[in-house]
């Protein structure tokens, strides 16, 4: 039952596609991102097709973040619980959308990217939806990373993962799994764990190659060795913890 109540949700939102009446969140976490908060929300406001909401959640920024955001005709939340598990909560609570998308504050989306997430969830059948990312501001700006990535776990769960700053589920999904996801545990991927809790309620995501989105690499090449060292343990402790 509950994966023919998924089905039905999903051909709903394909249908209202159709008529063009589906509606897209987009919820971003940020915390002191005043450096990158402006372009990433001019970018959003530039798309094709506009977003019919979106959300920032400061998560207790001590910069001018708010301030520049309070430029820009979006919904800002405050979430002092610090932890991007926790805004990113927060900001999918708050949604109003058939459709949460996700990017960072840092990412700079093509003027397609709603666009393409509508037509993937056009074509029913699917509960979530990921795309690459690349790094604009490092030396390797080249997609195939994260693609690499995104295979591997693909081949690795049998199934794809979702990636925060380049993600989109349904907010019928969302609804079932809320109570489930691993926001107090602070070693655990917080996408990684949402993509598990979507499979294990039934639901289906689904990879786009060409949704494409550029997002600083800056706290890579602050510390490369979190990167390389850290980010692989805390994945071995999210798909072991479950």
């Amino acid at each position: 039952m509950e994966r023919t109540n998924g089905y039905a949700a999903s051909i709903s939102i394909a249908l209202r596609y159709i008529i063009n009446q589906v509606k897209i969140s987009v919820v971003i976490p940020a915390f002191n991102e005043e450096k990158y908060i402006a372009a990433c929300l001019t970018r959003l406001f530039d798309q094709i097709e506009k977003p019919d909401e979106v959300i920032v959640i400061d998560n207790f920024s001590t910069d001018k973040t708010s301030e520049i955001v309070k430029k820009f005709r979006v919904t800002l939340i405050e979430e002092k619980c610090k932890g991007i598990a926790h805004a990113r909560d927060k900001g999918f609570n708050l949604a109003k959308g058939d459709v949460i998308a996700r990017c960072d504050a840092d990412s700079l989306v093509p003027s397609d990217w709603i666009k393409k997430i509508k037509r993937n969830f056009a074509q029913g059948k699917i509960d979530g939806l990921l795309g690459p990312i690349s790094y604009y501001d490092l030396a390797f700006k080249s997609t195939i990373y994260s693609k690499i990535f995104i295979h591997f776990m693909h081949f690795l769960q049998g199934y794809h993962t979702l990636i925060g700053n380049n993600m989109a589920i349904t907010k019928s999904v969302w609804q079932k799994v809320k109570n489930q996801v691993c926001s107090e545990i602070n070693i655990f991927h917080e996408d990684i764990d949402l993509a598990i809790h979507v499979k294990k309620a039934g639901g289906i995501i689904r990879y786009d190659p060409s949704l494409v989105s550029y997002t600083s690499g800056r706290r890579i090449a602050k510390n490369p060795l979190s990167f390389f060292i850290e980010y692989p343990w805390w994945l071995v402790k999210t798909l072991t913890g479950h």
